[in-house]
């Protein structure tokens, strides 16, 4: 079978609500992660086939295709392609899929998979309040689909305080693995292992001054069980707080996808390979548990046991769902979002795929490993599974 590689993989440091990324046009910032792929591998930018952004709130400064606003905001020439996909929080994760599977087929040679979220230009839920504002209804629901599943909407934020009433999570365990996530991330930033990976653009401090963007905004160095514990819960009677949930955040990151006859013309020294993808779908009203059988389907897909895989990141969306994904596959914690995840880092909605690939990718390389694998929960009860093996 034709073999996809991925030769260069970045993506900016996660900036906070109305944080050091507050400045940046989507757009702009989209097409700088374009702009280092280049880079970073030395591709011919006329060789690129296309461009495959993964964005979820496509509206606002983010409306108009925004993967091909990225390209033009780019110094890509104009006659490279770019499309715009929403698979909501997996949306960069399925556009890696979509790269993959295009240069395997040999229908493109070149394929950058991206993704671009700036959660405080164009917030999350902007499409539906959008829709309201102009008259036109904002629900996506129709009745019949209310009728089917018996709800009037879907929520994430239920659907993640099932999962942790049925693994019997307590709020004490959530909390722990949220203080836990904001320790690796700043064990990691503190010894430079995210150096490599992070894309430095200019920031703007609170006062507005230009400050290099270099680190992960969000990340609590002075977390406690105590400070964290502190958080209002969601809901009442609930275990979940916003301190165990992902951070609202800004981001772009993505990864340069090319086959095996592009590797050895340019003579490219592979970051990783794309050993194996996969995407289910199931309950839209729990909606954040199907990493779990995506999970089982993407390793016997491959003919492979989760003890054949060295890292995994999974999204943390809320911690009640990775820490579902360990309890159901008996995973080992040791090996699962090793540098944190995004309640401390943060979940930029449509860059998260190819922002948890950049940083898998690396952290397999450091540590000389070699399979990982990652997976996402995302809306509608769908989840894409990635197998890479680190080269």
């Amino acid at each position: 079978m034709a073999e996809a590689y991925i030769v260069a993989a970045t993506r900016t440091a996660g900036g906070r609500r109305n944080g050091r990324l507050r400045d940046w046009y989507p757009a702009d910032l989209g097409g700088r992660v374009l702009d280092a792929l280049v880079e970073r591998s030395g591709i011919d930018p006329l060789a690129i086939d296309d461009v495959i952004m993964g964005c979820v709130s496509q509206a606002g400064q983010q409306a108009q295709q925004i993967g091909r606003g990225c390209v033009l905001a780019s110094s890509l020439p104009v006659t490279v392609p770019g499309v715009t996909i929403d698979r909501q929080c997996g949306s960069s994760q399925q556009a890696v899929h979509f790269a993959a599977q295009a240069v395997m087929s040999g229908a493109q040679d070149v394929v950058i998979a991206a993704g671009i979220e700036s959660m405080t230009r164009v917030p999350m839920g902007t499409p539906r309040a959008g829709a309201a504002a102009v008259g036109v209804g904002r629900d996506p629901w129709s009745p019949k689909i209310q009728a089917r599943f018996g709800v009037t909407d879907f929520s994430q934020f239920r659907g993640a305080q099932m999962i942790a009433d049925k693994y019997g999570f307590t709020r004490a365990d959530l909390d722990a693995f949220a203080l836990e996530s904001h320790r690796r991330a700043a064990a990691a930033t503190q010894s430079r292992a995210f150096a490599d990976e992070i894309l430095v653009v200019d920031g703007a401090d609170a006062d507005g001054v230009l400050v290099p963007h270099d680190q992960d905004e969000g990340i609590r160095y002075d977390a406690t069980l105590e400070s964290i514990g502190a958080v209002k819960l969601l809901a009442e009677g609930g275990s979940l707080s916003a301190a165990t949930a992902s951070q609202i955040c800004d981001g772009a990151s993505g990864v340069l996808i090319v086959n095996e006859r592009v590797l050895k013309e340019y003579g490219f020294t592979p970051l990783a390979r794309i050993h194996a993808m996969t995407v289910t779908a199931g309950d839209p009203v729990v909606m954040l548990e199907e990493p779990i059988p995506a999970t089982r389907r993407a390793l016997d897909r491959a003919g492979m046991k989760l003890s054949d895989i060295d890292l995994y990141e999974v999204n943390e969306a809320f911690a009640s769902v990775p820490l579902a994904w360990t309890r159901a596959l008996d995973a080992d914690p040791e090996c699962l979002n090793v540098n944190g995840g995004a309640i401390a880092l943060g979940h930029p909605l449509g860059a998260s795929g190819t922002k948890l690939m950049t940083t898998l990718i690396h952290a397999l390389r450091a540590r000389g490993k070699r399979y990982g694998l990652q997976t996402m929960c995302e809306g509608g009860g769908i989840a894409n599974v990635t197998i890479v093996e680190a080269l």
